[in-house]
């Protein structure tokens, strides 16, 4: 409770007046620390506190969180949908340029291969970009690293847009080869640099932000992908290199942020840069506690390096938390929410929408995972995140079991299509409520700093692999399991539900260090019971 009696008044203070008795207790406070003197006393109120949103340096805050976005997580779905609208273009001058360089057409089986490179190699690039980001947070800081990931951006960017001009499809093979390793660093940079720089009270709240993003990616990317606008034969090119607009953004904005505070004090050991950093993010709120536990922090990692991917795997003391992040990590892929999209056009051909039309209904599936990440967005810090994990694959396994009975009786029940209609947007609604966007804040709560750049390089790869592996597999799936081909997707849902609810603590309001103390006694559980027996 704060007042706006001056700390003067204290020693003249009656002991029986409430107002003297805070005041009393804060000027106690200031002779503790007198670094903080003027923070403490300035703006008391006999009032109660002010909601933390109103405290909070808003403006820089939120461009942080706007310009690490614009070029982190928003590329990876703006790259991941932009190249959906030119298919048919690409393979014809994929052919073109064969033609031309050796007079003869390639069988159609050729195309689909050399378009599937072109695939495919964004996620070798999303790969490389998981594997290198680890280092990158490490050497270079977390908001550097990102700064620095838009080079490959441009360098893909103008591949793209020399590709025709050269008559050189190979190009665009490198360009998105390069998307790819933006996004891949980007995936994992982005929710830990959020997460390092928010205080405890709305931490999941802005690690989550990158979530929305993501999603406003896949839209914005689905949205210029229409003919009416980009996504046609003479424009083509210019619609593969319009990432580097989102690259050219965060190029302007993001060096007026600061970097994480927790990089600059525990990695950096650099108290002044750090107390800078909070003291911009943070505006007139005490943070002298949030300081004091980064200092506990600190100590308790004193000694300590950043540990490398191979160190995880070999100490005990992040055993569960590796457990953890595998199981989300492949669920969050494995769950079929990519394969939802895919079969939707099929489902929308059925429902009787004009194939001409069918690229709008596409939109609305982009617009309903952005309003739902948006939501939790909104709520993580008052819900928790167990809740909107185990509720998003909840909700996913009862949308899966309608969706796979509505196959089995579509071609029987006249209405049956669009049942299969709701329940694709009921799937992708509830993948937005949790396993969207808190899978990728988990990782940056349960690690300490030293172990949080390795521990997203494993979360990331996983993401990445398992998109290949449900690329490469869904064809086959629905050819062997017909209209049951969701049914290991709902599967795996169900099995990641009930994994979350026995093994995944909820992080929401503790600070991390105590969050690292609670995993602390779940991996050394045995250890501790055998000291205080022999006690």
């Amino acid at each position: 409770m704060f007042c706006k009696t001056n700390v003067e008044k204290v020693r003249t203070a009656d002991a029986g007046d409430q107002n003297r008795e805070c005041v009393a207790g804060k000027a106690q406070q200031v002779r503790q620390h007198p670094r903080s003197r003027r923070i403490d006393v300035s703006g008391i109120s006999p009032s109660s506190p002010k909601p933390m949103w109103e405290q909070l340096q808003i403006r820089y805050l939120l461009l942080t969180i706007f310009a690490a976005c614009i070029g982190g997580t928003f590329q990876y779905g703006f790259n991941l949908t932009i190249i959906n609208a030119p298919t048919t273009f690409i393979q014809s001058f994929i052919n073109e340029t064969w033609i031309e360089r050796y007079g003869t057409t390639l069988e159609s089986w050729v195309i689909t291969l050399l378009w599937t490179f072109i695939v495919a190699g964004y996620s070798i690039g999303g790969l490389v970009g998981a594997l290198i980001a680890g280092p990158m947070a490490v050497r270079f800081g977390r908001r550097n690293s990102l700064l620095l990931s838009n080079i490959f951006i441009l360098i893909g960017a103008l591949l793209m847009v020399l590709s025709r001009t050269a008559t050189c499809f190979e190009l665009i093979i490198v360009g998105r080869f390069f998307y790819g390793v933006n996004s891949g660093v980007g995936l994992n940079i982005n929710p830990m640099y959020l997460g390092e720089s928010a205080p405890k009270e709305i931490r999941g709240m802005v690690a989550l932000s990158f979530a929305p993003f993501t999603a406003a990616g896949l839209v914005l990317g689905q949205t210029i992908g229409l003919r009416e606008i980009l996504g046609n034969e003479d424009l083509w090119p210019l619609l593969l290199a319009s990432s580097a607009a989102p690259a050219i953004i965060q190029l302007m904005t993001l060096p007026w942020c600061p970097e994480s505070p927790r990089y600059l004090l525990i990695d950096r050991e650099d108290k002044n840069m750090c107390m800078k950093a909070l003291r911009k993010l943070r505006g007139e709120i005490n943070f002298n506690a949030e300081m004091d536990e980064m200092l506990e922090e600190q100590k308790a990692l004193e000694g300590q390096r950043s540990k490398k991917l191979w160190d995880l795997f070999r100490d005990r003391s992040v055993q569960r938390q590796l457990i953890i992040t595998f199981v989300l990590g492949s669920a969050m892929q494995l769950c079929g929410n990519d394969a939802t999209y895919t079969y939707a056009v099929y489902i929308f051909n059925a429902a009787g929408i004009p194939k001409e039309k069918i690229q709008y209904a596409t939109i609305g599936t982009g617009c309903c995972e952005f309003t739902t990440s948006l939501t939790s967005n909104l709520f993580i810090d008052r819900l928790g995140r167990r809740k909107l994990l185990i509720g998003g694959y909840s909700l996913m396994v009862g949308s899966g079991i309608l969706f796979s009975i509505s196959l089995t009786l579509q071609d029987k029940i006249r209405w049956m299509p669009y049942l299969s209609m709701a329940c694709i947007f009921a799937s992708i609604l509830s993948f937005g409520i949790g396993p969207a966007g808190v899978t990728g804040v988990i990782p940056m709560e349960i690690f300490d700093q030293t172990a949080r750049p390795a521990a997203y390089m494993i979360n990331g790869s996983l993401l990445w692999i398992n998109l290949t592996i449900v690329g490469m597999l869904f064809p086959f799936i629905v050819e062997g399991l017909g209209s049951f081909c969701y049914v290991p997707f709902f599967s795996i849902s169900f099995l990641a539900a009930l994994f979350i609810g026995f093994f995944l603590p909820e992080t929401k309001g503790k600070t991390l260090l105590e969050i690292s103390q609670e995993f602390h006694k779940c991996n050394f559980k045995t250890q501790l019971e055998q000291t205080e027996t022999k006690l």
